[in-house]
């Protein structure tokens, strides 16, 4: 795509989802360092993820995850969204806190565990219900340390059952997302530890049920842009949960390790038509700020986003497919890397003026108080937090 007009259309349509989560404190195992200003309830979440939407543009819906964002009243939750300007996107589940979930949740060798789990995994349908959510995101930590600790059949079979018993209470526009992670908790063998696991179950069950790809979940050297054009060509390619790591799941902002990765990423989107409405990809954060401001952290995240796809858009494809065709290796690559070494700032500054906003998001947010203000009235209360 070549024409700068037909590029910024393209960007101009782009919706990132930004989760409640990275709004509060959070941490490593070792320490979660307090920061002033942060929210105290799903509400001032909120709150915050709507100053991203506001300075960016592209960010209009923020992901809740059950029960750290628990209320008593779900549809004035998405009514107090929308107030704000952004809406409810996706509903996260967790069956990895509570004590019962040392031995997995739907894997657990005990079936009242195992039913607790599912109980949960239908009570985050009901608040979709409540808050016209499309997506369900599904993330099990279930696994073992130990050969032999419990047989590895069986607990797929269990899997398998508990995915089918959510997969039934789906409505018909709403769908589930399937993630998958390599290792931890558990270490020597995931019950979903990969894609192809993912994908399995999903394929099995309908096309309610699709695969969501964690930037973070993999192992060194995975070629992630391979796992989303196999995933875009089957059509079962849900999202994306943005994140970048140096070593393993390190939640760090996108792009921040690798950017030639997600311009990679992006390009496979493109190519295989994820980028398209219609296709249904959603296109969400999962990070921790542990030490970078929490809303400037989003807004980073969200604009190295916006110049992966911008790069990925400018690819010339007719210049890419010649060379491809002519088994021209190097003029291939060339076509390729125009596009990654080509400097998009200017564009996405044009961009955001045309759309009436400020060229530089970040120096806008700071300019507006907003964050002098927050810490003055958030100064008491319990800080929203790991488990809250």
């Amino acid at each position: 795509m070549n024409d700068t007009s037909a590029v910024k259309d393209a960007l101009r349509r782009q919706q990132i989802e930004t989760p409640s989560w990275a709004y509060g404190n959070s941490g490593t195992r070792f320490k979660v360092f307090a920061q002033g200003g942060v929210p105290r309830t799903p509400q001032e979440k909120i709150d915050d993820a709507a100053q991203v939407h506001r300075f960016t543009g592209v960010a209009p819906s923020v992901a809740v995850h059950i029960p750290w964002d628990r209320v008593d009243d779900y549809a004035a939750l998405a009514a107090h969204a929308e107030e704000r300007g952004v809406r409810i996107g996706a509903v996260n589940t967790n069956v990895f806190q509570d004590d019962d979930y040392m031995l997995g949740s739907v894997t657990n060798p005990d079936a009242a565990v195992r039913r607790k789990a599912l109980g949960h995994l239908l009570e985050a349908v009901d608040i979709m219900d409540q808050t016209g959510s499309r997506d369900l995101k599904l993330w099990f930590s279930d696994g073992t340390n130990y050969p032999g600790q419990d047989d590895i059949r069986t607990r797929q079979d269990r899997m398998a059952e508990a995915l089918a018993a959510v997969y039934a209470r789906l409505g018909d526009d709403q769908r589930f997302l399937l993630e998958y992670k390599l290792f931890e908790p558990a270490f020597y063998m995931t019950d979903l530890p990969d894609w192809g696991a993912s994908y399995a179950h999903c394929l099995k069950l309908g096309p309610k049920a699709q695969v969501v790809v964690d930037t973070g979940h993999h192992a060194p050297g995975t070629n992630i842009e391979f796992i989303v054009a196999f995933l875009l060509r089957e059509g079962k390619l849900g999202g994306f949960d943005f994140n970048s790591r140096f070593y393993a799941d390190d939640d760090l902002m996108v792009g921040a390790a690798d950017p030639f990765q997600l311009f990679r990423i992006m390009y496979e989107v493109v190519r295989g038509g994820g980028y398209d409405a219609e296709t249904g990809v959603a296109f969400m954060l999962d990070q921790c700020h542990n030490i970078e401001p929490k809303i400037q952290g989003q807004i980073r995240s969200v604009m190295n986003v916006q110049e992966a796809t911008a790069k990925a858009l400018l690819v010339d494809a007719d210049a890419l497919r010649a060379a491809q065709r002519s088994g021209d290796v190097l003029e291939a690559n060339a076509a390729f890397m125009d596009a990654y070494n080509t400097d998009v700032r200017p564009l996405l500054a044009e961009l955001r003026e045309e759309m009436g906003l400020h060229p530089d998001p970040v120096a806008a947010y700071k300019a507006s108080g907003y964050y002098e203000r927050v810490v003055e009235q958030r100064k008491d209360g319990q800080a929203a937090g790991w488990g809250a």
